[in-house]
């Protein structure tokens, strides 16, 4: 059904499994656009509870896909982009089940704001959370300002984001990332197990609990999804970000003018 994504139903859990191993799950258009719409048809199942999220292959997703980006005959789409970006953020956020995110490997830029919009972040010990885009001289988007926000707070938020620090498991547990702390090759067993207690408890209520929480905060989202359209969209075209683009496919530093 789908060309980047593996879909499960089990009773009423369903596992959402990115599937660009050989891209260390990195998202391009394709990616994109199926992740919002298998999303939105989660949305639509009542008999789904409990949403688990993972990547397939050695990491939960390595952010976009900076080789589709550098494609000069089939370059991004940033106005389409955008919008499907803006459709997994505002879908992830809105999901009337309970979301958990598994994470080995890394998890960084778009991956990490993914990971960031679940509600339940378990991580192995050996995994590495980062929002980084601030190294191709992008800023967050996926509502990655929101989210890190609603973790974190605006002072540490800000101080993340410009500093595009790359955290150990262990670290992103201690600054408030990730909830749930692992031993590597054991993540994926505590986020079924989690899932499981989830099931003994009276889910239904923790779900309605969810949307009292979420519902005055769309408006907010939605205000910041607009806003990181305008700004990628203009960041694209800066000369700060073609030289980070360049210096990350050259294996150098970056020489960055403000520009």
């Amino acid at each position: 059904m789908y060309k980047s994504l593996l879909l499960e139903k089990e009773g009423r859990m369903t596992t959402l499994t990115l599937n660009r191993p050989e891209a260390m799950n990195s998202m391009n258009e394709v990616m994109m656009k199926e992740l919002a719409d298998c999303l939105e048809s989660i949305k639509n199942d009542t008999s789904v509870q409990v949403l688990l999220i993972k990547g397939e292959g050695r990491a939960f997703s390595a952010g976009g896909d900076i080789k589709a980006m550098l494609d000069s005959e089939n370059p991004f789409n940033m106005n389409e982009v955008m919008v499907e970006l803006a459709r997994i953020a505002k879908t992830l956020y809105t999901l009337p089940q309970i979301t958990i995110a598994f994470v080995h490997g890394a998890a960084a830029g778009l991956g990490l704001s993914i990971v960031l919009g679940c509600d339940v972040i378990v991580a192995e010990e050996s995994s590495k959370l980062a929002m980084n885009f601030i190294g191709i001289g992008l800023i967050p988007d996926g509502g990655g300002h929101f989210f890190l926000k609603e973790r974190i707070g605006i002072s540490k938020a800000k101080q993340l984001i410009w500093e595009g620090e790359i955290f150990k498991g262990l670290e992103a547990k201690e600054i408030g990332l990730v909830d749930i702390i692992a031993t590597d090759g054991l993540g994926w067993s505590t986020a079924l197990s989690y899932a499981q207690r989830l099931f003994e408890s009276p889910i239904s209520a923790m779900i309605a609990s969810k949307e009292i929480l979420h519902a005055n905060q769309v408006k907010e989202l939605e205000l910041i999804l607009e806003k990181e359209a305008v700004k990628q969209t203009a960041m694209r075209n800066t000369i700060d970000h073609i030289e980070g683009i360049n210096a990350f496919v050259e294996k150098r530093k970056p020489e960055f003018r403000g520009e």
